[in-house]
């Protein structure tokens, strides 16, 4: 149980598990430096020793810096045990095997006519890089379960429903949740809706929107949106008539040159098949339904968003390896700006100093009732003092509970193929998936081996 008296609150023990992150790390390191009521320590526990000693560096270089507020002491362990031995909170983020696994992952199916805009989630890409995440997260549990059974564990990981329930089904009284800042994006956008139809001119904050949350990651959805006093329901129907056709970017042709950007063009076309407002990017949202927006790539050109490729990726991970070593030596400074993340104010909240209600991933309890019980599911949560309460968020409308059940199942068939070492239950969740389903039977089984073959340096476990 956490200490409740103020001084003993401040004063707290991080493990990071990807520690050696160049950045969800950084952005955590801004957070605390930024928080006045809270330090500790933070130790790194990575695979790569030496990119959690950089961001030991970069990390007590931030705090030394006598404007920030928020002092810790930052220290690369070399073991597992060793970062989570007595932990008050456990953060993960991690990468499951390399960018060469992440390449096949969302390429091999390109050759079949599949096509993934992210492939860490769902599709063959997310169904594969869960078949070889699950046994690094029964490593977590176990090693948490022994060390800081009662630490509470923030999760950043994809694939977040299959890295949960692993973690769930190898130490089930573990306290564990996943956070996504999907939603704030989509928050986001209603801030534009907020501007455009009730002519408000200042800069309005996406925590002002006030959402019902539900759904699972990735393919989360609003049934209740609102602004102040005004439902916003009505405006976004309106915004989305309006904009339906060209889409709307604050960047006009931002999509066109980001992989990550998007003209809410997918956004908007669910809402006007189910009513509700979709609550991710459209990368991913795109994914969980890709018989109607991943079907070539002329149709994802024409919905406005991107397929993300590894290779940039690749060289994105160049580049934030020569920023690391600018941070290390001084010859840049780590900007000093909130990271728009909540995990620092989740911890606070969980210590008793606020009360926070925002999304996050947990077992279903019953907060989405047509939604199987025990799967991940995302809706808000109150955190209090050493508690997060899911917030009953209502039942789906059934065509969208059959879609997402769907999904479901198969992420936690892959679990239980992991869990159990049976190569036959992944291919049966591989099959059941619809990007997949639509090849004849012998190419889908042909794919399968191929992407299995292509990771399977972390599936020994399985005796291939």
């Amino acid at each position: 149980m956490l200490n409740t008296t103020s001084e003993q609150q401040k004063q707290i023990n991080i493990a990071y598990i990807g520690g050696g992150s160049r950045g969800w790390a950084w952005r955590l390191m801004t957070d605390l430096a930024l928080e006045k009521d809270l330090g500790g320590t933070v130790r790194l526990y990575d695979i790569d020793f030496e990119a959690a000693k950089t961001n030991e560096v970069i990390g007590n270089k931030l705090s030394s810096k006598p404007e920030v507020v928020g002092k810790w002491q930052y220290v690369a362990v070399g073991s597992l045990d060793e970062a989570l031995y007595g932990a008050d909170f456990v953060i993960i983020s991690i990468l499951p095997g390399t960018f060469e696994e992440m390449y096949s992952d969302v390429h091999a199916p390109e050759k079949y006519g599949i096509y993934q805009s992210v492939g860490d989630t769902t599709g063959p890409g997310g169904l594969i890089r869960g078949l070889r995440t699950v046994p690094m997260y029964v490593e977590f549990a176990e090693a948490i379960k022994r060390n800081c059974p009662d630490a509470w564990v923030i999760n950043y990981t994809n694939p977040m429903a299959i890295c949960l329930k692993a973690l769930y089904e190898v130490f089930p009284k573990i306290k564990a949740f996943g956070c996504c800042h999907e939603v704030f994006g989509t928050q986001k956008l209603l801030t534009e809706v907020v501007k455009e139809f009730l002519g408000e001119e200042r800069e309005i904050s996406r925590r002002e929107i006030k959402v019902n949350v539900l759904g699972i990651n990735h393919f989360t959805w609003f049934d209740k949106a609102s602004y102040k006093t005004h439902d916003l329901f009505p405006l976004y129907k309106e915004f989305v008539n309006k904009y339906y056709e060209e889409g709307f970017e604050k960047t006009k042709g931002l999509w066109e040159k980001d992989y990550f950007a998007s003209a809410n063009r997918v956004k908007f076309d669910l809402f006007k098949r189910f009513g509700l407002i979709a609550a991710a990017g459209d990368r991913h949202l795109a994914e969980f339904v890709p018989y109607i927006y991943l079907t070539d790539k002329e149709t994802v050109y024409k919905w406005k968003f991107n397929l993300t490729p590894v290779e940039w990726r690749i060289k994105h991970r160049e580049e934030l390896i020569k920023l690391s070593k600018e941070y290390a030596s001084d010859q840049k400074e780590v900007p000093l700006n909130p990271s728009g993340e909540e995990g620092v104010m989740q911890m606070k909240a969980i210590l008793g100093l606020d009360t926070l209600v925002i999304n996050v991933n947990l077992p279903n309890m019953g907060q989405i009732p047509n939604l199987p019980i025990g799967a991940i599911v995302e809706t808000n949560a109150v955190f209090t003092h050493d508690d997060v309460r899911p917030v009953y968020a209502g039942k789906l409308p059934s065509d969208l509970a059959s879609i997402m059940t769907r999904h479901i199942s198969n992420q936690e068939l892959i679990v239980k193929a992991a869990l159990e070492k049976d190569l036959s239950l992944a291919k049966r969740a591989f099959l059941n998936d619809p990007a997949v389903e639509r090849l004849p039977q012998n190419k889908a089984e042909q794919l399968f081996e191929e992407m299995i073959n292509n990771t399977k340096k972390y599936l020994a476990y399985l005796n291939l």
